[in-house]
């Protein structure tokens, strides 16, 4: 079973989050942790050791979850699966800034260790792939929104609820993930424009993997960089190393504390790479070179945490054994809880969670396609 974090709040960076400005304002992080598991020269890290413990186990628990979901797929029985590997250190890294008891996660479909931090079960995340309408529902008590599919249209949805914490008056932060791919689509602009006007507590946060599906970055924009758009938003914007879960997690809690306090919203291009496939339907060595992937194989986010962890005294083989062990046996057991209640999956389960009080048209065919059920059955 996953739970929320009630770890105290590290302390904050020790680092200059402005160091180096691009052409459009955009700030550049400078490196904390670097590809060796070392700290770079200068820096400290920004994480107690309890909060790097937690990011470990958050990446590792992904990476495993995310083995286990291809292997499932290849045996047909989930659907489409998208990986996290290799970018397992933007999401963990943004997720450890977050409060989850008043913050929001809205996902796009490759944020896993957010999802985890956050407290999402992974029998929901199952039948999601399954193909139960449960797994599309916002989870209970759980402040996460559903899986989204269509490039940036999540993007709104969070400036929105961003915006409605704020003229509610409640102490809420909102994060919003997204790709490069969806940064060439208008509902960013549109939601990076709203979000500027409307000062709303947002950040948002975009996985710079390189590729759009096999649609390479360059081909995405003549910017520069993703941050820099920020500066038609009239919001601050930040590049960072996305496998360095440090620097991640500085620029990120710098950036949720603005919020909170009133300072509105902030863009932040992590950039990072995907090492597997878009999903399980590509194959990345159609598009992209071998000596690229083998490059950013060398600066695999989990393999420089663990390095770090296991240097500092925090982290040791036995425990990566015990870890993945408990793992796999939890994986293992949701998976089956969520084959057992997909089961009783009927038609008439498509209405659900789609509004909080159904139209009378919508209740209508529901009841037609109950009757119908019904005569099937009889």
């Amino acid at each position: 079973m996953t739970s929320r974090s009630n770890t105290k709040q590290p302390p904050a960076p020790s680092v200059d989050l402005a160091a180096r400005v691009g052409k459009a304002g955009e700030r550049h992080v400078p490196p904390i942790l670097l590809p060796d598991g070392t700290l770079a020269p200068g820096a400290e890290c920004p994480l107690g050791d309890e909060a790097v413990i937690e990011a470990l186990v958050l990446m590792i628990r992904s990476r495993l979850v995310d083995e286990r979901g291809v292997s499932f797929q290849r045996q047909g029985r989930i659907g489409t699966f998208s990986e996290a590997r290799g970018q397992e250190a933007a999401t963990a890294g943004s997720a450890l800034a977050l409060d989850p008891a008043t913050d929001w996660v809205v996902q796009a479909y490759r944020e896993l260790p957010a999802l985890l931090r956050q407290g999402m079960s992974l029998t929901q995340y199952w039948m999601l792939f399954i193909g139960h309408p449960d797994g599309w529902a916002f989870p209970a008590d759980v402040n996460v929104f559903p899986l989204q599919i269509e490039l940036g249209t999540q993007l709104p949805h969070a400036v929105g609820m961003a915006w409605g914490l704020r003229l509610q008056r409640r102490p809420g932060v909102v994060i919003g993930y997204f790709g490069d791919g969806a940064s060439s689509e208008g509902d960013f602009y549109e939601a990076g424009n709203l979000a500027g006007v409307t000062e709303a507590p947002v950040v948002l946060f975009c996985q710079n993997n390189g590729w759009a599906i096999s649609t390479p970055r360059q081909k995405q924009t003549r910017a520069e960089t993703i941050a820099a758009k920020a500066a038609a938003f009239g919001i601050p914007g930040y590049v960072v190393d996305g496998n360095d879960v440090m620097a991640v997690y500085a620029v990120t809690k710098e950036a949720v504390e603005r919020a909170r306090a009133g300072g509105g919203p902030t863009l932040i291009e992590a950039q990072t790479y995907r090492l597997g496939a878009h999903n399980t339907a590509d194959d990345p060595t159609r598009y992209s070179a071998k000596e690229e992937r083998e490059d950013w194989e060398r600066r695999d986010p989990l393999a420089r945490l663990r390095t770090y962890a296991i240097n500092a005294g925090l982290w040791d083989k036995e425990r990566d054994e015990e870890l993945a062990e408990r793992t796999y046996a939890e994986i293992d057991d949701a998976f089956r809880e969520a084959q057992e209640r997909s089961a009783a999956r009927t038609p008439a389960m498509l209405f659900d969670h789609v509004y909080a009080n159904p139209p009378a048209r919508l209740e209508r065919q529901r009841r037609l396609i109950e009757e119908e059920e019904g005569l099937w059955l009889s």
